[in-house]
């Protein structure tokens, strides 16, 4: 009798676990498909930016990074989404190092006549105490 329930028990779970997959996979799955990195979140963003500038700062190819960027924001310049990141990396308080390696990158997208924003000159100044 004790193991007939056991068995029961763990046949019930499995069946409760399989319907619920079943109905948020099949039967009613998210509306949202094809997203567009563009519709990231701030911080989210600021973190595609970053990976772009370490990938960056570890091989130099402006072109590509360039390239990545406009992958994350095709309508959006640039030397905007990179200031935009470095705004929300100091507001969340990334490490000196990563906005180091955006403020590089800053640079680096601005030397190639990247669209002159106030907020950019603003944010490509180092803070303190970075090596």
């Amino acid at each position: 009798m004790r193991a007939g329930r056991v068995i029961l028990f763990f046949l019930s779970i499995a069946i409760g676990v399989g319907a619920g997959l079943a109905y948020g996979w099949v039967f009613s799955p998210p509306p949202y498909r094809d997203l567009e990195p563009a519709s990231l979140r701030a911080d989210f963003r600021a973190d595609a930016v970053l990976m772009v500038a370490e990938i960056y700062q570890a091989d130099g190819r402006l072109p590509q990074a360039l390239r990545r960027l406009s992958i994350l924001a095709p309508d959006r310049p640039p030397a905007l989404l990179v200031a935009e990141a470095l705004l929300t990396a100091r507001e969340l308080d990334y490490p000196p190092p990563d906005l180091e390696a955006l403020s590089n990158l800053a640079r680096a997208v601005q030397a190639t006549g990247g669209e002159q924003t106030p907020a950019l000159q603003e944010t490509m100044i180092i803070p303190e105490g970075t090596p």
